[in-house]
Formats: C-alpha cells, sequence, structure tokens
C-alpha cells in the first residue's frame, strides 16, 4: 500500500466500523474487549498508528499536562514526578516536564512556554504563580493544580501533606527527648512548606516553654545547609538538637557534624528531616522524619486535575495529607516511644 494506512483501512480489516477504530484509540472511550483485540490486531498488520496531532487539532484537547518542577536535587521530586506521571498516564495523558526557579520571572517564563503547547492542563510542584499568569490559564481553561505548594488565591488547588502538624509532631518529639538547645535549618522563606513547617514546630517548641535556639537559612540547598552547620555547631554551646526543613539538608548537617566536626549523631546533637525519601532508611543515615505521602498526593493532585477537566466549575480544592513522624536513630528517642 503505497498511500498511508488510515482508519478506515483497519476498521474494513477488523469488520468494524470507523468510529469503533477511533473508540479503541481514544483513552477511556467505552469499547469492548474482543473489539479492542480485533482493531488492534488489525492496526499491527497494517502497521497503522493514530495520528495523535490531528485528533488534538478536531478535539480541542492535546491530552498533554504540563508538569513544573523547581528542582531535582531532593530526592522527593524525581520520585512524585514518577507517582504524577503514572497516575497521568493511567488516565490516558501525557507529561511535559519543565524545569523552573522559584524565580518569579522565570517560572512565568516557563508558564507561557507551556501555553505555546497548548496544554490542557498544568501541575506546578514547588512553583509559585504569578496572579496574572493565573487570570491567562483560567480564561484559557487551563486548570492548575500546585503540588507541594499551597498559594494565597482562591483560583489554585493545592495538594500538600500537612506540614505545620508535621512540623509540630517533630517539636514534640525532640521536646520528649529532653532537648533543651533545639535550633532550625529553614528552606526557602518563600514556599509555603516552609513556612508551615517552622510555624508548627516554633508552635510545638512554644507549648512547652522553648524557643528556637539558633536559626539558619539554606534555601533547601545542600551546600549552604553544610555551611550554615559549620557555624551553628562552631561554638562550646552549639544545639543539641536540630531541625532542618527537608531530608536532603538533614544528610548534608549529619555528614559536617559527623566527618568535619568529629560529633555523634545522636549521642551528641539529634537531627530530624521531613520528606522521608528512600535515602532516609539507609544504615548510613537512618533519619527520624515526618513522612510526606507521596503517593495520596500524587492521586489527590490528578484527582483534582481530572475532575477540573471534565467540569471547569468544579471549584478549586486545597487538600493536606497528614505525614506520620517516622522514627529512626538520628535522634534520641524519648521513654516510652517505639520505632
Amino acid at each position: 500500500m503505497d498511500r498511508p494506512v488510515t482508519a478506515l483501512d483497519v476498521a474494513q480489516k477488523a469488520g468494524v466500523s470507523r468510529s469503533a477504530v477511533s473508540r479503541v484509540f481514544t483513552p477511556g472511550a467505552s469499547v469492548s474487549k474482543r473489539t479492542a483485540e480485533k482493531v488492534r490486531c488489525a492496526a499491527d498488520a497494517l502497521g497503522y498508528r493514530p495520528n495523535v496531532l490531528a485528533r488534538s487539532l478536531i478535539t480541542g484537547r492535546s491530552r498533554i499536562i504540563g508538569l513544573v518542577v523547581a528542582y531535582l536535587e531532593n530526592q522527593f521530586y524525581p520520585e512524585a514526578i514518577e507517582r504524577l506521571s503514572r497516575h497521568l498516564q493511567e488516565r490516558g495523558y501525557h507529561v511535559l516536564v519543565f524545569m523552573a526557579s522559584n524565580s518569579g520571572e522565570e517560572a512565568d517564563e516557563v508558564m507561557e512556554e507551556l501555553l505555546d503547547y497548548q496544554v490542557d492542563g498544568i501541575i506546578a510542584a514547588s512553583v509559585g504563580m504569578s496572579n496574572d499568569l493565573t487570570r491567562r490559564c483560567e480564561a484559557a481553561g487551563i486548570p492548575i493544580v500546585l503540588f507541594n505548594r499551597a498559594q494565597d488565591d482562591d483560583r489554585l488547588s493545592s495538594v500538600t501533606s500537612d506540614n505545620y502538624h508535621g512540623g509540630r509532631k517533630l517539636a514534640e518529639f525532640l521536646v520528649a527527648g529532653g532537648h533543651k538547645r533545639v535550633a532550625h535549618i529553614a528552606g526557602w522563606e518563600g514556599a509555603s512548606t516552609q513556612r508551615d513547617r517552622e510555624a508548627g514546630f516554633v508552635a510545638g517548641l512554644a507549648a512547652a516553654g522553648q524557643t528556637l535556639a539558633a536559626r539558619g537559612v539554606s534555601d533547601f540547598d545542600f551546600e549552604r545547609a553544610k555551611t550554615i552547620a559549620r557555624e551553628m555547631f562552631s561554638s562550646d554551646t552549639y544545639p543539641d538538637a536540630v531541625f532542618c526543613a527537608n531530608d536532603h539538608m538533614a544528610f548534608a548537617v549529619m555528614d559536617v557534624l559527623r566527618f568535619e566536626l568529629g560529633l555523634r549523631v545522636p549521642d551528641d546533637v539529634s537531627v530530624v528531616g521531613y520528606d522521608d525519601v528512600t535515602l532516609a532508611a539507609w544504615p548510613s543515615y537512618d533519619l527520624t522524619t515526618v513522612r510526606q505521602p507521596a503517593g495520596q498526593m500524587a492521586r489527590a493532585t490528578v484527582d483534582i486535575l481530572m475532575d477540573r477537566l471534565a467540569d471547569p466549575e468544579t471549584k478549586p480544592r486545597r487538600v493536606a495529607l497528614d505525614g506520620p513522624l517516622i522514627l529512626r536513630r538520628s535522634a534520641r528517642i524519648p521513654e516510652g516511644w517505639t520505632t
């Protein structure tokens, strides 16, 4: 056959209607298993592949979701991206991944590019949205869901862990362990995750009559966290515990304490983090941390996005999922608490 194989050729070979062929290659469309098998066998025999771009012009849907990520150094994000991608693929959508810093201008430039690709929706992972760009996306009928970040904008849906109560759990744990000089190494202060984790942590300390003994800001950067740790633990009255706003920074702090300063973890200093990435469970760190329920967060994010795509009038939702405290050996375990 010299001309390109068409859906009509497949329909004739399979003995079905052309609309049946279309349904087989349309994600989510209703078609019997027997019909689907006949159509796919015929398509394979003829070498037929549906023209996705042509279909998008007809339907007005690209079936592409733009996924914008601020950084991948933190192990939480590769895992989260994989989970988000799998859930979207199960719904018949493809993913375009873009990188953007927390800078408002760069994030907006990336979002502009996404609009050029005519994506059906946007998931922004730890990336903020400007009011103007949010308005334009809403006007274009492109729903946005923030992942692991919230924003004071009633038009935006968001999915996070319960960062406030997660931070408070860590404070209560350290207080119960008898710590008196508790420090905090913060991430990027423009992030809702950072603000909420620290607010919960400080509230937990206040309930026990304590305040932060020391504080540094590392913007979630590994090397900066090491520098802050060197400064924070340079005096004789160094903290006896430190809460790092994510596991990525906690690993940096533990490396400095043990291998540069000769301090014992947790005998001299307890270290706790937030996320529970895979490396946290490795014996070399054995990090006490709050687990972000990445699977539940990804599923909730995709569910909200699909609801908005199915019905643009669906109201935005904000979801905060509880994350459990995972006890390991990087911190002194209070009497009566079990790992």
